[in-house]
């Protein structure tokens, strides 16, 4: 997978198209990922003895396909490659060329 957690990601499908938002958590099994102010959801909460009922609204998860890495650099959105340097993996801006972490 791609995108790791606090990545900036830019929504390229769906109701939240064109939005920008950091990766808060990311589930390679599944391939998704959760994104800020993304995809929010409502969650009715039932009223317990301690705690009122309210509604809460929480980010809910998004394919990994539906968000592009956004290159603050470059200030666009990127693909995302790998080069190997001195043995380690290393993730490559396919825009700038430049080395992301």
């Amino acid at each position: 997978m791609h995108i790791k957690k606090n990545d900036t990601v830019l929504v390229i499908t769906g109701k939240d198209k064109g939005k920008k938002g950091r990766v808060l958590r990311a589930f390679p099994k599944t391939n998704t990922v959760i994104v800020e102010g993304v995809n929010v959801q409502t969650k009715h909460q039932k009223q317990t003895r301690t705690a009122p009922a309210e509604i809460k609204h929480q980010e809910g998860p998004i394919h990994v396909s539906n968000v592009m890495y956004y290159d603050n650099k470059a200030k666009a959105p990127t693909r995302i490659g790998y080069k190997v340097e001195n043995g380690h993996k290393k993730r490559v801006s396919k825009k700038t060329g430049q080395v992301i972490d």
